[in-house]
């Protein structure tokens, strides 16, 4: 029965991100070069993912939690998020496209904490197997890109429909996986315990709070990454881009395997810093990259190679540190305190302001192909991962309990 399961999460967590893969990374040439948004309002549509995950607590703490099986709401979820996405190429200006995105968002957002959760009730070993469903994640985004790649679907609205009809299939699918009802039938669910702000106790630790801080600020120039890479590339006319990218998701495997040997070996400190430090290379690297050549596509492969340590020795590890600080008690809590503090206000500031400084250093007289200071561009998240850097190296304490 284990191994059946096991087969049904993987597609599950396969189907997932490709959907997100299928048009996450090509938004930002599509909005640019298609529809002739600048990079303030494709700021703002990357800030529509941070929306979606502010909301998405809500909705999961509300609803899924009180009222609906899990494997249902996935259901509607991942329908009504295809036919949002389908319809997404008929609005091609900002005013409308932007409320209908966020819309999208709102609806996707939420399959990821549901997802994961449905995983770890039914899987035996959840230490041992969940990490081994979740790599199919990466596949599937993986696969997204190289499907858009093959219908040269990047600055197209095919992205909108290859995703939408990936999200029906989806939402279908997922009425395949175990019955999970909700766990507060009848509660009442206060709104502190849906943010996770009962955690708010463990930033009386200096160090617990220092390390939040550096969370939500390495977010401000990590974002500059997802914002601006796309249309970077496609700027520099790289053929095949979708595909090259995909690389860091290949990055990803290896590094989350490693993970385990790095926390065992040098503990939360030294990992994390390594994730933090990998986000200062990248940025370097890509800022050296601007002049054509040979070491330049190096250096921008390097950028995307160090994806799995920027990564996961910066997200997942935080999580795991977050787990062991909170303790059985509030551990639900910290963890949906770290989300929305990643991947909702981090995430809304951090795609805001790339947009911002990618609109600023937008060329009067563009030099062939190339219409942005990408330099300049890339320096701006360079230096503000750099100074990050130095707070948590000098701030952070590692925790007295083990890693490993």
């Amino acid at each position: 029965m284990q191994t059946q399961l096991k087969i049904k999460l993987s597609a599950f967590m396969f189907l997932q991100y490709f959907i997100w893969g299928s048009w996450y990374v090509s938004l930002s040439p599509y909005l640019g070069k298609t529809l002739g948004f600048d990079g303030a309002q494709i700021g703002l549509a990357y800030g529509a993912f941070a929306i979606g995950a502010m909301i998405s607590p809500f909705l999961v703490g509300l609803i899924a939690d009180r009222y609906f099986p899990s494997e249902k709401l996935l259901a509607v979820l991942g329908i009504a998020g295809g036919g949002v996405l389908l319809a997404l190429p008929q609005f091609k200006d900002f005013g409308t496209f932007y409320p209908m995105l966020i819309l999208y968002c709102a609806l996707y957002v939420p399959t990821l904490a549901l997802g994961n959760s449905l995983s770890l009730t039914h899987l035996a070993n959840p230490k041992a197997d969940f990490p081994r469903v979740k790599m199919l994640s990466a596949v599937g985004w993986i696969a997204g890109l190289v499907a858009l790649n093959a219908v040269n679907g990047a600055e197209s609205p095919i992205q909108f429909y290859l995703a939408g009809g990936a999200s029906i299939v989806f939402g279908l699918f997922s009425l395949a996986l175990p019955h999970t009802p909700p766990t507060k039938t009848g509660a009442n669910v206060k709104i502190g315990e849906i943010l996770g702000l009962d955690a708010l106790a463990l930033m009386k630790k200096p160090s617990f709070a220092i390390f939040i801080l550096c969370m939500f600020l390495i977010c401000i120039p990590l974002y500059f990454y997802f914002v601006n890479l796309g249309s970077y590339l496609t700027e520099l006319g790289w053929t095949n881009m979708l595909v090259k990218t995909s690389f860091a998701q290949v990055s990803d495997v290896v590094f989350f395997l490693l993970l385990p040997l790095f926390l065992k070996r040098f503990g939360y400190k030294k990992t994390i810093f390594v994730g933090i430090a990998c986000w200062v290379v990248r940025y370097f690297c890509l800022s050296s990259s601007v002049e054509a050549g040979a070491i330049a596509t190096a250096l921008i492969f390097t950028a995307i190679l160090l994806h799995g340590a920027c990564y996961d020795f910066l997200f997942i590890a935080g999580q795991l540190y977050v787990d062991d600080e909170a303790g059985e008690r509030t551990r639900g809590a910290a963890q949906g305190f770290i989300a929305f503090i990643l991947w909702g206000v981090g995430a809304f500031v951090g795609t805001f302001l790339a947009g911002k400084v990618m609109a600023q250093h937008k060329l009067e007289t563009p030099v062939g192909s190339i219409a942005h200071d990408w330099a300049a561009i890339w320096q701006t998240p360079a230096w503000g991962a750099l100074a990050v850097l130095v707070v948590f190296l000098i701030f952070f304490r590692e925790p007295k309990k083990a890693a490993g």
